[in-house]
């Protein structure tokens, strides 16, 4: 079974194995499990990741103060974001040939951040502190902040959705700081190893 019917999802190699179990790559044609699995526990590690990126862009949320990556041009029609992400991955896949699935799983690496501070309340004063994130969290961040990047390269520009989501994965994946994911992970490293 392929994903969109033309990407194979078996051999994908993940590097970093403390994302093991929190990216599914179980094999679907299409990547809609209608909640199905929100009654378990942890319920999105059981998600396919790719239906985890088509509901990232349905609500992207909002960048500090600026609202206008939570309304904009988000809309809740699914096979609309399904047709953005294929769109992506076609455009990867024709700019490297090879198997955008796997480009993606490597950026989506690359752009978890492994440290984050924390405000420790000590004394009746506030302190920074590094703490260690979570597997789950890590996924959820790079997500969160590659759609993000992504609507803020599209938003009133003539640049559409898909190249721009496209350019951030490949970006990510080449670990260059053009990507804002790669940027805030380095940017909340940095900020956490100056709290230890």
């Amino acid at each position: 079974m392929k994903l969109f019917d033309q990407w194979d999802t078996q051999n994908i190699t993940l590097t970093d194995y403390s994302l093991k179990n929190m990216i599914n790559l179980k094999p679907i044609i299409v990547a809609k499990s209608q909640g199905r699995n929100a009654v378990q526990r942890f319920y999105r590690n059981r998600t396919n990741i790719i239906e985890r990126l088509i509901t990232r862009l349905m609500v992207p949320g909002h960048r500090g103060k600026k609202h206008k990556t939570s309304s904009g041009r988000n809309s809740g029609k699914y096979m609309t974001n399904a047709k953005v992400v294929k769109d992506t991955f076609d455009l990867i896949e024709k700019k490297t040939s090879s198997n955008p699935l796997q480009i993606f799983i490597t950026a989506l690496e690359n752009a978890a951040p492994r440290e984050e501070i924390t405000t420790v309340e000590y004394g009746g004063a506030r302190y920074p502190q590094a703490v260690d994130v979570s597997p789950q969290r890590r996924v959820d961040i790079a997500l969160r902040v590659m759609v993000q990047g992504a609507y803020q390269k599209s938003f009133g520009k003539k640049q559409k959705m898909f190249e721009a989501l496209a350019e951030e994965i490949l970006s990510a994946y080449k670990l260059d700081q053009k990507s804002a994911s790669v940027s805030k992970k380095l940017e909340l490293e940095r900020m956490a190893d100056a709290a230890r």
